[in-house]
């Protein structure tokens, strides 16, 4: 069974989608960077001047291709080094059209009113502190059932 976006092939073309949607959307600043150490793609904008930090991991997808596909030394030619890797390209090109669909979907959810803007990319919203509301949330283990001390 495929992993959804294991087959895309250009990444970076999803990447100029998800600038059309944003801009059509009336965002007023657009910009990406792949983080190769943390293995992570990040998308920043600004809309109705609220900044908004995406940080999709690649890391966590190629380990979701790794369990869908394990590694097998009679399948698998090169070892398993040469499979992990190629865990990691495959994710270098799945995190553009995850991200892509996904603000799709939200830009979406907000147009026919079923969302906020706020509601849509709440965890997404950056602080002054620079951190993300997610990242605060969890930090601050607000998440928790049962309150920050639980």
């Amino acid at each position: 069974m495929a992993l959804p976006y294991e087959n895309v092939t250009a990444g970076d073309k999803a990447l100029g989608e998800i600038q059309k949607i944003l801009q059509h959307f009336g965002c007023q600043s657009f910009g990406s960077m792949m983080d190769f150490e943390n293995k992570k793609l990040i998308v920043q904008f600004r809309y109705r001047d609220m900044p908004i930090t995406i940080e999709a991991s690649m890391a966590g997808y190629a380990a979701a291709w790794l369990k869908e596909h394990p590694f097998n030394p009679r399948h698998h030619r090169g070892g398993k080094q040469k499979h992990e890797a190629k865990a990691v390209e495959v994710a270098g090109r799945a995190v553009y059209s995850v991200v892509r669909d996904w603000v799709k979907g939200q830009v979406t959810a907000i147009e026919c009113g079923i969302l906020s803007f706020e509601g849509a990319f709440l965890g997404q919203i950056m602080l002054p502190s620079g951190k993300t509301v997610l990242q605060h949330a969890t930090e601050n283990k607000l998440l928790q059932i049962g309150g920050p001390n639980a």
